[in-house]
């Protein structure tokens, strides 16, 4: 049996499915993941720190330009569309097996395509607070704001978009039902995501169903713990699915 056919089956077998995926789940869409050869990190910016060092709170808070102008460069897509694999897993949870997408993207593509139940461990850039008098800003409300650096139109505040930079905490009350469902889990597909980002890394240790499926253009120390290791891009996979479905 082919590796899509073995898929399928542990699917068909399965009732309680969980996604948790990362930024790989987003690449086919246009948005470039963090950490391969030409991703995010790889950008050289020039300055005396690096891409990823500019992702953090204190940089954030010490270079607020430098910052905001690299957030609205290189995390924000506001032309990005839904993928095989967002629709896929949207499909999936209309038919009652997908109980949750776990997600470490701060995009809003799985929403987009009609995913209810999405825990998002690092923030969404849908949400925009001002960090003076707490007005919200959804996503096109905080591109319209003027300047490099974004200000609340009602009191001049910086307004923060509603990610987890290095040093903050994860939101622990969406980490806590990311743990139960995967926790309740009976098949648990990871997907996208190279895994190495604490704590959102740990939540695979909650797993007690019965099987694991990694999905990933690239290997994974938890392949080892996996029943089937698929390599290649996810869109991909599942539109073999679909058609294995179709035939």
């Amino acid at each position: 049996m082919d590796k899509i056919a073995r898929l399928q089956e542990l699917i068909d077998q399965s009732q309680n499915i969980v996604f948790f995926g990362g930024a790989g789940v987003s690449t086919e869409s246009n948005i470039p993941d963090f950490r391969s050869s030409d991703g995010i990190y790889s950008v050289k910016l020039g300055r005396h720190f690096t891409a990823e060092q500019l992702v953090s709170h204190t940089m954030f808070e010490r270079y607020p330009q430098e910052f905001f102008d690299f957030y609205k460069k290189y995390l924000l897509y506001p032309d990005a569309k839904p993928n095989a694999a967002h629709a896929y897993l949207a499909d999936l949870e209309k038919a009652g097996k997908l109980k949750a997408v776990v997600t470490q993207n701060i995009d809003s593509l799985h929403e987009m395509a009609g995913s209810k139940k999405v825990l998002k461990l690092h923030g969404s850039a849908d949400r925009n607070y001002c960090l003076n008098c707490e007005r919200f800003y959804d996503f096109d409300g905080f591109l319209a704001l003027q300047g490099t650096i974004p200000r609340c139109l009602d009191c001049g505040g910086i307004v923060k978009p509603d990610v987890t930079l290095y040093e903050e905490p994860l939101d622990m009350e969406v980490f806590q039902q990311a743990a139960q469902a995967i926790h309740q889990a009976d098949l648990l597909i990871i997907g996208g995501t190279s895994l190495v980002v604490y704590p959102a890394a740990s939540l695979i240790q909650y797993f007690a169903g019965k099987h694991l499926v990694v999905i990933n253009k690239s290997s994974i120390p938890q392949d080892k713990q996996a029943d089937l290791v698929i390599e290649g891009k996810i869109g991909q996979v599942f539109s073999q699915l679909r058609q294995l479905k179709n035939t």
